[in-house]
């Protein structure tokens, strides 16, 4: 069996030990920037500011350049979830000219997120014992009403697969209620049952894979949040990084660092103590054994 494949269904097929317990307490793939993999050349720079005002001085001219170092994903959603991925890093932006909704990571996408999640549910509807964590956050662009309108789409598609907001629970409960989709909305404007609040996630904000690790042991240190919680393992540039990397992009630096990164993956445990995790998200998942490792900890546990 080839890395990524036959993880459509994981969720079903966990013992009782991972079907019983809080969601928190199983170890859960996931996607930084998930959507990333459809950004739009054309578009224009949302950020950061600098970049935004480079743009304009060189007119479009160094799209290119940051293109390649905000993709952060080559898998469709669809292939994501196939290879086992089930928390999505969702960041939401609207367009002046665009009734539409678009994600974005420096550069709009072309996707625009009725699209995705028209495709989610579709499969969705293929695998009914797997539930998937919504992580909507980072928003550019957006209205108060322009917040209502979104969560109400969102609602009225995914209906009664929503599961509302309750920290404790289990795969079991998801099952028993048909709940398929927690939506986490990082937003504290906003008020609704149904909305998980923004889910903490653990960001090294750094472009070498030993200080990323270094950065997430130390957090560990201080011990896990109660409830959902995902470690970044993605790696950070910035302007001056890029720059001395030109001819590079950041999958090719990301690639490079993945065997560190998995080896520290390997050493994880999901649980409920002090030093366990939950949800670990990266960039380019389903190209190699990132969500299977992942996985896997949900069986070393009780082996």
């Amino acid at each position: 069996m080839a890395e990524g494949e036959g993880f459509a269904d994981w969720m079903s097929k966990l013992s009782e030990t991972f079907t019983t317990g809080p969601l928190s307490h199983i170890a859960i793939p996931g996607s930084h920037d998930a959507m990333a993999y459809s950004l739009d050349m054309d578009s224009q720079v949302l950020e950061p500011d600098f970049l935004k005002t480079m743009d304009c001085i060189f007119c479009g001219c160094l799209r290119c350049i940051i293109k390649k170092w905000s993709i952060t994903q080559e898998k469709t959603i669809s292939d994501q979830l196939d290879a086992g991925i089930r928390y999505f890093d969702l960041r939401v932006a609207g367009k002046p000219e665009s009734s539409d909704f678009f994600f974005y990571h420096g550069l709009y996408t072309t996707m625009t997120v009725k699209e995705a999640m028209i495709e989610l549910k579709t499969w969705l509807g293929q695998h009914s014992k797997e539930v998937v964590i919504l992580a909507f956050s980072h928003f550019k662009e957006m209205s108060a009403e322009q917040h209502t309108n979104l969560i109400k789409f969102l609602k009225e598609h995914f209906q009664a697969k929503i599961c509302p907001d309750n920290g404790m629970l289990s795969l079991k409960d998801c099952w028993e209620s048909g709940y398929q989709v927690i939506l986490s909305y990082d937003n504290r404007n906003v008020e609704d049952p149904v909305l998980w609040p923004g889910i903490e996630y653990w960001w090294a904000n750094n472009s070498d894979p030993t200080e990323v690790i270094s950065s997430l042991d130390n957090k560990k240190q201080s011990g896990r949040p109660k409830g959902l919680f995902a470690a970044g393992l993605n790696l950070t540039f910035y302007g001056c990084n890029i720059f001395w990397n030109l001819t590079s992009s950041l999958k090719e630096k990301t690639m490079t660092a993945y065997s560190l990164l998995l080896d520290w993956v390997k050493k994880q445990h999901p649980g409920s103590d002090e030093q366990s995790i939950n949800i670990i998200a990266a960039d380019f998942v389903g190209l190699n054994s990132f969500a299977h490792d992942i996985i896997q900890l949900n069986t070393a546990k009780t082996s």
